[in-house]
């Protein structure tokens, strides 16, 4: 028995854009990087089109897997921004215009001389029920539903919604690693590398090659929620780096004899 929490997430990135390349994603690797400092395992994903019936289908396999969703993108004010509808289907609720979104809206645009129109409403859109996710950059609010978080797609904004949101998570046990550097290649390392992961279910194992020169090596990460395991692991690998160097050294003395 141990103590440790374990607490899941997923990630839901919306826009046709994303798929055609014309948009390259800065928001996947921001909320890894988050995600790991609080104590959640980002365990999946997916990019889907602006697509209704694509986004309905992929949150409710996430939703229903994971702790928490997050999804960006596709609650702007054009036609092909059609997340928060797609949110609403999925839980089986309306989508309407949010009266407290509207005002805080109304009034940034006032501020600004700007027009209130039509298309800048759409983004005070929102499933019946949600709360909001403030967003301190530009007012239109993300909202939250269930255990789904939708932020906006613009990098700056997303990291600010996700700022807000992250405080009010419950986290999990931390990941603690260890890196070791390796000498040898993949090639080398595999066979007894995966014997180790094997025998330590409770432990991600992961191998980076490099090639630096005419010669490969590797950074091997141990990685897992207490330091006696992480140090243990790495003490494994360790002695199996050492017991390549040893085999090796022999091979150069029978070759030389």
């Amino acid at each position: 028995m141990t103590n440790e929490t374990i607490v899941t997430a997923a990630m839901l990135a919306i826009g046709d854009e994303l798929l055609s390349g014309r948009t390259k994603d800065k928001n996947i690797g921001h909320l890894a990087d988050v995600m790991l400092l609080a104590g959640i395992d980002l365990k999946e994903v997916r990019i889907v089109a602006d697509d209704e019936d694509a986004i309905v289908t992929a949150l409710n396999a996430l939703r229903g897997q994971y702790d928490y969703v997050f999804t960006s993108g596709g609650i702007g004010p054009t036609h092909d921004d059609i997340t928060a509808d797609a949110i609403a289907k999925a839980f089986g609720v309306p989508c309407e215009h949010d009266a407290e979104a509207m005002r805080l809206m109304a009034e940034m645009y006032a501020r600004r001389e700007m027009e209130f129109t039509e298309a800048r409403q759409r983004m005070a859109r929102m499933p019946v029920g949600s709360k909001h996710i403030a967003n301190p950059v530009s007012t239109a609010p993300g909202f939250n539903i269930g255990n789904v978080y939708v932020m906006a797609g613009v990098p700056q904004v997303f990291q600010a919604m996700l700022d807000n949101v992250v405080p009010t998570l419950r986290t999990g046990t931390r990941m603690l690693s260890a890196a070791i550097s390796c000498p040898y290649g993949e090639g080398e390392i595999g066979t007894p590398l995966g014997a180790i992961q094997k025998a330590h279910p409770d432990t991600s194992i992961g191998s980076y090659p490099r090639y630096v020169g005419q010669f490969f090596s590797t950074e091997i990460v141990v990685r897992a929620r207490t330091v006696e395991l992480v140090e243990s692991v790495a003490a494994e690998v360790r002695a199996m780096i050492e017991t390549i160097r040893q085999a090796k050294a022999k091979e150069n003395q029978s070759a030389e004899a």
